[in-house]
């Protein structure tokens, strides 16, 4: 439906302009468009989507840099030892290796695309033009989703190519043809996303960037040290271990290539499974409250 507004016919205006606006209705499609524009408007996004890179690429060097020292360090070692390094550092491995310091700088991202309208004030804007809320709500995280994964998939495949001299030198690179390889690596891209998506929701929740980055930062980074530590320091307490597995951050790392550092953890796709009933949690929750509450 549309509509047409057009000056009165004989006499004069009192408005800037006689000519025909044209209203069109709000739909998903432009709302989407919408969001996509204010996305790569902000300066804050071009140097969050670089430094994702930086680390991306940066990590997986310093991480190949280590493979070769282990490989000099391992020269005329037992076959059985080789074959125990290359478990620990493999090729995925050393390409993913920044996968957890990405994701928090993305969940940056995450959390600026709805606190940033907040402190703004551009919320009430937003929502003056799509009055249902929460189809600019999913067109953000459709966006943010969107930018994230392809994000993610660029990082991986730029820090492949500057390691892969390095890790050819010493028989690391990345088997295309291993199933579980290559399902850490769609694994690393779909942990990173829902991060991200989890970081918007938090930024919902709490209307605060500060706030927003500070839960995400406990949440991923923190408390799973802590727990961490507790489950090595008080290995006869089951409860401890069982709490562990469950975290957003460790049941997520099952499905990437950080998985065998842990132990007693659950399989990886259900672990990405618990991480995403997280996030939906979250987004469920931010969608309650921006329905109820005014911005």
């Amino acid at each position: 439906m549309s509509a047409t507004a057009t000056a009165p016919a004989g006499g004069t205006t009192s408005g800037p302009s006689t000519g025909h606006t044209q209203v069109r209705n709000v739909t998903f499609a432009r709302v989407l468009r919408s969001e996509w524009i204010k996305l790569w408007t902000l300066r804050s996004t071009w140097w969050t989507l670089a430094s994702t890179v930086v680390v991306m690429i940066g990590f997986a060097l310093l991480l190949a840099l280590v493979v070769q020292l282990a490989g000099d360090a391992m020269e005329g070692a037992s076959p059985e030892d080789q074959a125990a390094m290359g478990g620990v550092l493999g090729g995925t491995t050393v390409v993913a290796a920044g996968y957890e310091m990405a994701a928090l700088v993305v969940a940056v991202l995450g959390a600026l695309m709805i606190t940033g309208e907040y402190s703004t004030g551009m919320i009430r804007s937003t929502f003056a033009a799509v009055p249902g809320r929460l189809p600019a709500f999913f067109g953000k995280a459709l966006v943010l989703v969107l930018v994230t994964a392809v994000l993610t998939a660029v990082s991986l495949a730029l820090s492949w190519l500057v390691t892969y001299p390095i890790l050819n030198a010493n028989d690391a690179t990345v088997d295309f043809g291993d199933g579980d390889q290559v399902r850490s690596l769609f694994g690393t891209v779909l942990y990173v996303s829902l991060v991200a998506l989890f970081a918007l929701g938090l930024g919902t929740l709490l209307r605060h960037t500060a706030g927003a980055i500070f839960t995400v930062v406990a949440i991923f980074l923190v408390i799973p040290t802590i727990f961490q530590i507790a489950t090595f320091a008080a290995a006869q307490l089951e409860w401890v271990g069982t709490v562990n597995k469950l975290l957003p951050s460790v049941a997520g790392a099952q499905i990437t290539p950080n998985a065998g550092q842990f132990t007693d953890v659950l399989d990886p796709w259900v672990g990405i499974a618990v991480l995403g009933g997280y996030t939906a949690l979250v987004l469920i929750g931010a969608a309650a409250r921006l329905k109820a509450q005014d911005a």
